[in-house]
């Protein structure tokens, strides 16, 4: 089983039309027809998405993105239009909402994989390739690859795993010319954010991206080069061979998994709440990858 723990109630604003609850945010249509973004505190870990939030993390997200759209303005074109909060939203909104364009969304998960870990590791140690893509022998989990490659997947609901796949399905999916203006620019923002993020002691291990259309433009999309999209690794302490650690949710999958939460992740029920430290935990890394990345306190 998997999916939402406690699936929240959409709250409802005049002039807003809720349009769906993701794992993390929440999107809503204005009048206008654009699409309204707010990022929740909601953490997710093995599928479930968990009944207990990590404070502040869809502010850190969102302020994140921003500086991260920033930073790409001049490789690609991005969906933002404003980060002013629609009339009538509630406070607590405030620094977690963005006003988007609504763009032709390109149903593929748009992947770039610098070094070797997660799944593209376990495709690696059965095939020695990543999504049908040969690599050299002799590769370890956090390996750096001789080049970045991209690995797309296929978009899934919550509560199920997105799909690798190799390039020739996405180009089947979505058309030859689509599918290479999609690799071009994952491996261009990756290699930008990869060389941005290692001046700041941190290594970019992989990423994924979101890509629409505005008529016939490619536009950045959704959040970008965040905790919850990307590997990030503290560079002094990389060593090939085992797993990194890393500025992510890291703690509530090793507590997930611990004796101590009591929970069967291959059952049937649901996982427990998160306790107090854990939570502090995992906020205090997204704080660090915040803080780390863009050279500003978070207040």
């Amino acid at each position: 089983m998997s999916g939402f723990v406690e699936k929240p109630e959409p709250i409802e604003v005049p002039g807003l039309v809720h349009l769906h609850t993701g794992k993390v945010r929440e999107l809503y249509q204005n009048e206008a027809g654009d699409l309204v973004m707010v990022a929740s505190d909601r953490t997710s870990a093995y599928d479930w998405v968990l009944p207990t939030e990590i404070p502040d993390k869809g502010r850190i997200l969102t302020q994140l993105s921003l500086w991260w759209f920033d930073q790409l303005a001049d490789l690609v074109p991005n969906h933002v239009l404003s980060t002013e909060l629609p009339p009538g939203a509630p406070a607590d909104w405030a620094g977690r909402t963005l006003l988007c364009k609504s763009l032709r969304m390109v149903p593929v998960e748009c992947v770039a994989r610098g070094y070797l870990t997660g799944s593209g590791l376990a495709e690696y140690n059965e095939s020695r390739t990543v999504c049908g893509l040969a690599l050299p022998e002799g590769l370890v989990d956090g390996s750096e690859l001789p080049a970045p490659i991209f690995t797309p997947a296929t978009k899934a609901e919550v509560g199920e795993h997105d799909e690798n796949v190799p390039y020739e399905e996405v180009a089947r999916r979505v058309g030859a010319e689509t599918a290479a203006q999609l690799r071009q620019a994952t491996l261009a923002v990756y290699s930008r954010a990869r060389d941005i993020a290692r001046d700041r002691g941190i290594i970019l291990a992989d990423t994924k991206f979101e890509f629409g259309y505005e008529n016939d433009s490619l536009v950045l999309a959704d959040e970008v080069l965040t905790p919850d999209s990307s590997r990030f690794w503290p560079a002094d302490q990389w060593e090939p061979g085992r797993p990194q650690s890393s500025f992510d949710k890291q703690f509530v999958r090793d507590w997930l998994t611990s004796a101590e939460s009591g929970w069967d992740r291959t059952g049937e029920q649901p996982p427990p709440p998160l306790p107090e430290e854990i939570v502090a935990a995992t906020r205090a890394k997204y704080v660090e990858a915040y803080e780390r990345l863009t050279g500003t306190p978070w207040s």
